[in-house]
């Protein structure tokens, strides 16, 4: 079974909505028969590559929000993290672009390497690192055992950038504008942060080839914002 999930490190869905995926696929005992294939979606890809404000003025600006009030927006969503088991720092990230993270995170699939994924979304969200910075990414990196030659060659060029471009023309030309989107197997779609027992039920079903086509629909990100 493959499921193919489009993310961008700067969703506290995609965060969420990942560790839930991984939780389904435990629950329904699929560990090591499940292959999770994450592609890169950009939310901002305009976004500058150092940090320009603080993410409540930000998120405040972007849903036309008091400060009080993006303060317990960002804690609700920070909370349904925890929930999950993740110590949840939204309103404290520092937002920058993602576009090397996406990069080097094809050099890690090129070496089936998925720890690479996990310690960006947790640097992100959980130490709030700046995930623009070279520096950051190349510790990250070294942190994941990626090879210290092959992550300075691709920060020091463009490679991978058209694979990156590739997966968010695939995303767009599938009618994808928010994150995360799943892809069971080709077939079956869960767009959004689905329940953890929703999705095990979507795989138990794609599973055993008895869920008929269609998609759920649960919270997401998108360029024009977060849902709630």
């Amino acid at each position: 079974m493959k499921v193919t999930y489009w993310s961008d490190y700067a969703c506290p869905y995609c965060y969420i909505g990942e560790t839930r995926l991984r939780r389904a696929i435990a629950a329904c005992g699929l560990e090591g028969e499940v292959k999770v294939e994450m592609k890169a979606f950009e939310l901002n890809p305009d976004a500058p590559y150092e940090v320009v404000g603080p993410t409540i003025d930000r998120f405040a600006a972007k849903y036309g929000l008091s400060e009080e009030a993006a303060r317990e927006r960002i804690e609700a969503i920070s909370q349904t993290g925890r929930d999950e088991g993740i110590e949840f720092n939204y309103a404290t990230t520092l937002n920058t672009n993602m576009f090397d993270a996406h990069r080097l995170t094809k050099l890690a699939h090129a070496l089936d390497n998925t720890r690479f994924e996990q310690l960006c979304y947790e640097a992100y969200f959980v130490k709030n690192e700046v995930m623009a910075d070279h520096g950051v990414l190349r510790r990250l990196a070294a942190e994941a055992g990626l090879p210290e030659v092959d992550v300075d060659r691709v920060l020091g060029s463009d490679e991978y950038g058209a694979d990156v471009r590739s997966d968010e023309r695939e995303a767009h030309a599938m009618g994808v504008h928010a994150v995360p989107f799943f892809v069971v197997d080709d077939k079956y779609a869960i767009s959004g942060c689905y329940p953890t027992d929703e999705m095990a039920r979507v795989l138990e079903k794609a599973r055993g080839e008895a869920l008929a086509q269609g998609s759920a629909q649960g919270i997401a990100c998108g360029p024009d914002g977060c849902g709630f």
